[in-house]
């Protein structure tokens, strides 16, 4: 039995910062020398396996996501969420910022590239309205991962290629996950903004300067309202376009008219005339680093797709799953104790590797043994959507904290407390729930005929 040795190289390897593509061929390597495997024809299977048109529509979204970050796209979505309501007090600026990176995720698709767009734009913002920096990294990192729930997710792509199941199935089962942990990540926050505050003499002078600049504010609009009386907005100042893109996007999908890829090359389409004529924040050389970006992230997600692919079939050769699936039977033979441990091994591979390398390894190691429960494909695919989000921001690796600390200027130190506060009150609960409700993921692709 090689797939021990294989699985302890894996972890060891991947600890000691060799890169996640690497360290699948170096577990490949120990079991197909091991059984004698003909290297070539595990190649020439990865090679048939990704050689997928669905798959396009990784780079595509990634395309999509780097111009919305170059072209002012991301920073309108972000300024209409904060003129809205949600915008109206300093606590509720987290609230802001939660809600535009569930909005940007459900164009980008990625929670890496949620990260970087909206903590850019909005830590400034935080910050000047005093949240801490350990809370606004935490924040950002937490809310981020919101780009793997709501549709349409990269991972979600690679789950449906990994299962050979419907793409938009998988889209739905996360939106209730999704909707549901925006809705307590907003709470948490909100709670530890207010318990941040300082003394109670400080927190009246600060209501009393809250109250002259509302005053003040108010004035302000009420003269720019009678200034702009008749004239026609400038060009470049609505978020109308910006919004319009995940509308045009998950409508055409869900409308039937196009597939995920053809919308993913739609949202292309869409993002370069609105930002080059419209918000005219892309240039040739924004272009060009769009371009540039897209292409070296497609290209390791591609990479690793091919060597996870050849690592996975290995596993599988050697009756990996059925392994697992006796050593946790054998610890107990309740399905909630089962589910509570796969659970636990998902997060911890989640701290180990990305979103994507784990999609695509997890999902054909994992699901023989979820069907053998009595488990769908689509409550599956919310668990480990649910699992590999909350693994990328628990310490001690979490990949998505470090990213987060770099974009935002907070040290990860300080972004421990906030952070586990939030996955303690929001990640757990959404867990939990979407683990052990079975209709609640399930509700949207049973109605919408997906089952």
């Amino acid at each position: 039995m090689l797939v021990v040795p294989a699985l302890l190289a894996l972890i060891v390897v991947m600890v000691i910062g060799v890169p996640v593509p690497l360290a699948f061929l170096i577990s490949s390597v120990v079991i197909a020398f091991g059984t004698g495997v003909d290297p070539q024809m595990l190649l020439i299977n990865g090679y048939n396996k990704i050689n997928s048109v669905l798959l396009l529509t990784i780079p595509l979204f990634v395309l999509a996501g780097s111009l919305m970050n170059n072209g002012g796209l991301g920073e309108k979505l972000v300024d209409s969420v904060s003129r809205s309501r949600l915008g109206k007090s300093k606590s509720s600026l987290g609230v802001v910022t939660v809600v535009a990176c569930a909005v940007f995720g459900a164009v980008s698709g990625s929670s890496s590239a949620t990260v970087s767009c909206i903590g850019s734009i909005m830590a400034p913002r935080l910050r000047e309205n005093g949240y801490s920096d350990g809370l606004i990294g935490a924040l950002v990192a937490s809310s981020g991962v919101l780009g793997i729930l709501i549709p349409p997710s990269m991972i979600m792509i690679l789950f449906a290629w990994a299962a050979n199941v419907s793409v938009l199935g998988c889209f739905v089962a996360t939106v209730l996950p999704g909707i549901l942990l925006v809705i307590l990540l907003s709470i948490t926050q909100t709670f530890l903004f207010k318990r941040s505050g300082v003394s109670v003499a400080d927190t009246i002078i600060e209501q009393a300067k809250q109250q002259e600049a509302l005053k003040a504010q108010a004035a302000a609009e009420k003269a720019a309202k009678a200034d702009m009386k008749g004239k026609k907005k400038k060009s470049g100042e609505s978020a109308i376009p910006a919004l319009m893109m995940p509308v045009i996007i998950l409508g055409s999908i869900y409308g039937g008219f196009l597939t995920a890829t053809e919308a993913a090359a739609l949202s292309v389409v869409y993002a370069i005339p609105i930002g080059i004529f419209y918000y005219k924040k892309i240039n040739w050389e924004s272009y060009r680093v769009a371009m540039i970006d897209a292409g070296k992230t497609a290209g390791v997600i591609m990479c690793m797709m091919l060597s996870v692919q050849i690592l996975s079939r290995l596993y599988i050769t050697e009756n990996l799953p059925d392994l697992i699936l006796g050593v946790l039977t054998s610890i107990s033979s309740n399905k909630i104790v089962i589910l509570l441990m796969i659970n636990v091994f998902m997060v911890i591979m989640g701290m180990l590797m990305d979103d994507c390398s784990n999609t695509t390894l997890l999902t054909p190691i994992l699901w023989p043994i979820m069907n053998s429960l009595g488990i769908s494909v689509f409550h599956f695919a919310a668990i480990l959507g649910v699992n590999i989000g909350m693994g990328n921001i628990t310490p001690p690796t979490a990949p998505l904290l470090y990213l987060s600390g770099r974009i935002t200027g907070a040290e990860v130190k300080n972004m421990l407390k906030p952070t586990l506060i939030l996955i303690l009150c929001a990640w757990l609960p959404t867990l939990i729930i979407t683990t052990y409700w079975t209709g609640f993921s399930e509700f949207l692709p049973r109605i919408l005929g997906y089952m």
